[in-house]
């Protein structure tokens, strides 16, 4: 077992040049570091909320909202249906959570259940997604449309899913590194971006809905006649910002929506140099949206944020390429922010910020301090006990050791993993189970050694003695800290991820390293005594 192996010399020399090599960015200052040559790396390594501070936020998922939105949705498409069908109606609207509509001639309403269950019902089923509804009559040409509660639960959880991918799309736009987005109960998002200096612009980013609609300005409505509340069923008062006006009358049916977007870019406008976003659709929103500009020349449509209109331009020509832009009162930062939100998708639901607070630098500069004083503590005591142990053996542990701290460092900067206060405990206690392999190895050693064995004879057989319980103990300790990473959240997962690393750099550096340091000690000394004996 003791042999200078080709592989094991090689990897042994990698392993110390990569630890190096990897690890040495993050002592450098960053203007030394931005000078090394450029097949060097300059990836350091990335803290978490804990070290360097940042912004925590606990965001809650209107599901209240998803349904009122879903019903209001529901109710405009069975007005959309009835009319098709030519089935005269009066009494459309919500009552207790479901859509109530008035057949007004009931020899009529049995045809209108049928063509209702074939079309919304059977739609809503096929999409993915698709909550459950059920149609019936109620007598007397009344006919109620309800969403079950089994289908509103599973679409308010994904909703629930599909918020924590938009979030974090969003924050990754944002240039913050390994932020955490973890759900926490039924409907609550946890989200904690380290390094964001600017809380309440990441809160003002990930809090907004960002539903985009194109809709037809309804101009047949008069000022006198929004004055007087005389708005058209299937339009609806919007209100403005776009600086022209301080509402709209809209049909509420929407051309093109913002799932439809394939793009979204801050740029300035050619002619007045002002910021604008600029789009670009799919091939369906491209052609749907052709369609609606070329059959409403003159006409006015809005564009529509969160229920908003931010702009009102009249249809010049038919706009058949596919791209826009959208013009207002954008800063810079505005108009990048809302390009921001556009590229990530719109949230299904709203969100409510139900706790939001921050750590300051200090305190993360603070963390840091603490957790370099304590590795270096622990470091240093389980190196006195192991030299103090086992003597020159002990030496050899201690060399690997350093190699094993290096090895985790290196690998975690090169994966750009976060460190924690909790990774460092994780980091401290790696060094535990590094040194209590050591321990293994050299004290089967020398019972081996104490049987009578000769010096090469304990040193091969304590090193494949030991690997059983080595191996044994690391690969349950491995197994532990993948169940706490797939099922943990924050500071369990920054612990679990460093303990992987280090399960694995501990195996390497305690068995491999001490081999070849302690095979090339006997080559050049040749000892009759073991110095553990």
């Amino acid at each position: 077992m003791i042999n200078l192996s080709r592989w094991k010399v090689i990897a042994v020399v990698f392993a110390a040049i990569f630890g190096v090599v990897f690890t040495l960015p993050n002592v450098l200052p960053a203007d030394v570091r931005d000078s090394l040559p450029g097949f060097m790396p300059k990836q350091t390594l990335n803290l978490g909320l804990d070290l360097q501070g940042g912004s925590h936020l606990l965001l809650e998922v209107d599901t209240a909202a998803l349904k009122q939105e879903r019903l209001t949705n529901l109710l405009e498409d069975v007005r959309t249906q009835l009319r098709e069908a030519n089935i005269q109606f009066a009494e459309l609207r919500l009552v207790n959570d479901q859509v109530s509509v008035l057949i007004n001639d009931p020899a009529q309403a049995n045809t209108a259940v049928n063509k209702l269950r074939s079309t919304v019902a059977a739609a809503s089923a096929a999409t993915p997604g698709g909550s459950g509804i059920s149609v019936s009559s109620a007598g007397g040409g009344r006919i109620v449309l309800s969403l079950s509660q089994d289908a509103m639960n599973a679409e308010a959880g994904r909703a629930v899913d599909q918020s924590i991918e938009i979030l974090r799309r969003r924050i990754d736009e944002l240039g913050t590194k390994e932020p955490t987005i973890v759900r926490q109960g039924v409907n609550r998002i946890v989200v904690q971006a380290p390094g964001e200096s600017d809380p309440q612009r990441l809160r003002d980013v990930i809090g907004q809905t960002a539903k985009l609609t194109f809709q037809m300005v309804d101009d047949s409505v008069t000022p006198e006649d929004m004055a007087a509340g005389r708005v058209p069923p299937g339009s609806q008062v919007y209100p403005a910002d776009d600086g022209f006006s301080q509402s709209y009358v809209l049909k509420k049916r929407a051309l093109v929506t913002g799932e439809m977007l394939t793009d979204a870019q801050q740029q300035f406008d050619q002619q007045s140099g002002q910021p604008v976003v600029s789009f670009r659709f799919n091939g369906q929103g491209a052609r749907r949206f052709a369609d609606a500009t070329s059959q409403n020349l003159g006409k006015r449509f809005a564009i529509v944020l969160d229920g908003k209109v931010i702009s009102a331009p009249v249809i010049q020509s038919a706009i058949t390429g596919g791209n826009g832009q959208i013009s207002g009162s954008f800063t810079p930062q505005s108009a990048n922010d809302l390009a921001i939100l556009l590229r990530a998708g719109a949230l299904p639901a709203p969100l409510k910020v139900e706790q939001q607070s921050t750590v300051g630098a200090e305190l993360g500069a603070d963390a840091v301090k603490a957790g370099i004083i304590s590795l270096a503590i622990g470091g240093v005591a389980i190196i006195v006990f192991i030299i103090l142990a086992y003597g020159l053996f002990g030496v050899f542990s201690a060399i690997a050791l350093i190699v094993n701290v290096l090895l985790i460092l290196g690998i975690m900067s090169f994966t750009q993993a976060t460190l924690t206060f909790p990774g460092i405990a994780g980091l401290i206690l790696t060094l535990a189970v590094a040194v209590d392999a050591n321990v293994l190895i050299y004290e089967r050693i020398r019972d081996e050694a104490h049987a009578g064995r000769s010096p090469i004879a304990a040193l091969e057989h304590g090193y494949s003695l030991a690997l059983v319980s080595i191996m044994d103990a690391n690969i349950t300790s491995a197994i532990s800290a993948l169940i706490m990473f797939q099922f943990g959240s924050g500071p369990i997962r920054g612990f679990a991820w460093t303990l992987l690393i280090g399960v694995i750099t501990s195996v390497f550096t305690a068995v491999v390293i001490t081999q070849v340091l302690i095979g090339l000690w006997f080559r050049a000394t040749r000892p009759k005594a073991l110095p553990i004996v």
